[in-house]
């Protein structure tokens, strides 16, 4: 069964950069990663951020409609293709392909409508049984 980690934002730190952070964090453990995002803006920022956010490392990534392969990619509209073993929600709402995946991180920036959102979706998955952790994340 797929788990689910909500990861809450407790400073002001941009959520593009932290979800940066934490997708090197997760590939260089060695997992896949489908990053789903809200639009294909949100799509554009964070692969432009992923080039340059630690100059002294490449991560490997790309858009989920380019024809290359990577262990890490990025879309916002339709379901992967292939599985993945690590899904990054930074869309408002649970995506209905999340159980393909054996992990769902559920980024959650500080506004209060996004924590609300966070809260729909934690009940979503909880109602369904699906194992939870919620992490309170200080700023870098």
């Amino acid at each position: 069964m797929t788990r689910v980690d909500f990861y809450q934002i407790e400073s002001d730190e941009d959520p593009m950069l932290f979800t940066c952070r934490l997708i090197d964090k997760v590939y260089r453990k060695g997992h896949q990663i489908y990053i789903h995002t809200q639009n294909e803006l949100d799509s554009s920022t964070l692969d432009d951020l992923l080039w340059t956010f630690r100059p002294e490392r490449f991560i490997p990534h790309c858009r989920y409609t380019d024809k290359f392969e990577a262990p890490i990619k990025i879309g916002c509209h339709s379901e992967p293709e292939e599985h993945q073993d690590v899904l990054v929600n930074m869309a408002n709402l649970v995506p209905d392909f999340f159980s393909r995946f054996e992990r769902v991180a559920e980024i959650v920036p500080r506004s209060e409508s996004s924590r609300d959102q966070a809260r729909t979706n934690f009940r979503f998955y909880q109602e369904r049984g699906y194992p939870l952790k919620y992490h309170k994340m200080p700023g870098q």
